[in-house]
């Protein structure tokens, strides 16, 4: 089962908190155990002082009653016991013991206080040992050593008093960390809740306009949420200009298919001779070619992004075809190219081609009687197009418009019913090429100052 984000998040505060415990607990424990060492070994060492000169003073060579001893030149101890404990004593010091050990005929012999810890070996070595609950330290004397041992039980009850403590704090602290952890993640999940709450009716009701609670600049919530908001605008927008594109295709559709099946039934109302039946077909061709074109500028406009081409495409070159094809389509068009040098950049042909040819076609057919110049520079970072006429131009209101897919104003309408116009989407789909290709479409337009559309590529 899915453990809930609170919940995660609970745990990963409580995994957080034992690990911070464990690391600082380990710090102590090493901290304190080396304190409490140092002490121990402070304490031998202060003991080490006090007594090492008296011990070395009672030291004296003394014959052996041995006679492999005598013989060998084997010396005894000569400190007793007595004199150990007296030392011991003088000390002042509780947990104190001293033991003395020396070469003997037989081998190692030694004399200590009657509490120096049994069990702890007569040839240690020099140094500091710590043997089960006593810190042992052998110093070498004139032919013997001394071996002073300090009850080190307060350092290991210390360990274990500590180890004691940490097992009982650890749980307690993950069950606190991990209480606090799950409040905290409530109150910090509180706005995710009222999100999701306000997502949900949004996507109940449709309202993609709706204010996102706690939508601003504040925290990452906040910010998150006015994401979200400004995203759900976007979306908004874009299915406000799906459901406009749509109407107006549906419109745009059903005139020249009303008008084809008009003059279908029309034709086979009655029998007309072959003149009639060939002006009537061409009629019919005529509404097809609009259907055609109206239809591929759908299918332009609905291109997929990713499978525009990315090839060298010479600029010129679908210029002056434009040119030549708005000459077929109007031989009294004064269509003229201005473009001397050769300019290429990278695009796909069919949509650039396509979209130079909707400008050079829109002014021929919305000036009528103007002259048109298509130009091809090369300018810093790409290439531009324009494409201007001297025509009676567009007031501001219909220059803010132009560009929107099936937007016409009402002279291309009239001219459009006359059998002259177009659907109202060349610009729309020239601009949605420049846009394709990371470029723009500039349009500018005063009554009475002509129409001129450049469209700006990246080089």
């Amino acid at each position: 089962m899915r453990l809930t984000l609170r919940a995660r998040l609970a745990l990963w505060a409580a995994l957080a908190t034992g690990v911070a415990v464990l690391l600082v607990a380990g710090g102590l424990y090493w901290s304190v155990n080396g304190f409490l060492r140092q002490a121990q070994e402070q304490r031998v060492m202060s003991v080490l002082g006090a007594v090492q000169g008296r011990v070395e003073g009672l030291l004296r060579p003394r014959p052996s009653d041995d006679l492999l001893g005598s013989v060998l030149g084997v010396q005894q101890i000569s400190v007793s016991q007595a004199d150990l404990e007296r030392i011991a004593d003088d000390v002042d010091r509780r947990g104190v013991d001293l033991r003395v050990i020396a070469r003997q005929a037989g081998g190692l012999a030694s004399v200590g206080t009657p509490s120096f810890p049994s069990g702890v070996p007569v040839a240690l070595g020099p140094g500091l040992h710590l043997t089960g609950t006593h810190l042992i330290l052998e110093r070498p004397l004139r032919g013997a050593s001394l071996q002073i041992a300090v009850d080190a039980r307060s350092l290991r009850e210390a360990r274990e008093a500590f180890l004691r403590a940490l097992v009982a704090l650890v749980p307690l602290a993950l069950l606190l960390s991990l209480l606090v952890g799950w409040v905290v993640a409530g109150r910090l999940l509180r706005p995710v809740r009222a999100l999701e709450g306000a997502a949900h009716a949004i996507g109940e009701g449709g309202d993609l306009r709706r204010p996102l609670p706690g939508a601003g600049d504040g925290d990452e919530l906040a910010r998150l949420a006015l994401t979200l908001q400004r995203s759900f605008a976007h979306l908004a927008d874009a299915r406000d200009r799906e459901q406009g594109f749509l109407r107006a295709a549906a419109h745009d559709l059903r005139s020249p298919l009303a008008a084809l099946t008009a003059r279908v039934e029309g034709t086979l109302a009655r029998d007309r001779d072959a003149e009639r039946y060939r002006a009537d077909l061409r009629e019919i061709g005529t509404d097809i070619t609009r259907l055609s074109t109206l239809a591929n500028h759908l299918l332009l406009l609905a291109r997929d992004p990713a499978a525009v081409q990315r090839a060298p495409v010479p600029l010129r070159d679908l210029a002056a075809d434009a040119v030549d094809r708005a000459r077929e389509l109007d031989p009294l068009a004064d269509v003229d190219l201005n473009g001397a040098e050769a300019v290429t950049v990278p695009g796909d042909r069919v949509l650039l081609g396509q979209a130079i040819w909707n400008l050079t076609t829109n002014a021929v057919r919305h000036a009528p009687g103007a002259t048109v110049l298509v130009q091809v520079r090369a300018v810093p970072g790409g290439a531009a197009v324009t494409v201007q006429d001297d025509g009676p131009g567009v007031d501001a209101a219909t220059l803010a418009r132009l560009g929107e897919a099936f937007y016409r104003p009402d002279a291309s309408r009239t001219a459009d019913a006359s059998g002259t116009g177009g659907h109202g989407l060349g610009l729309a789909l020239a601009r949605h090429v420049a846009g394709l290709h990371g470029g723009t479409l500039d349009i500018e337009s005063a009554p009475g100052a002509g129409f001129r559309v450049t469209l700006h590529l990246p080089g």
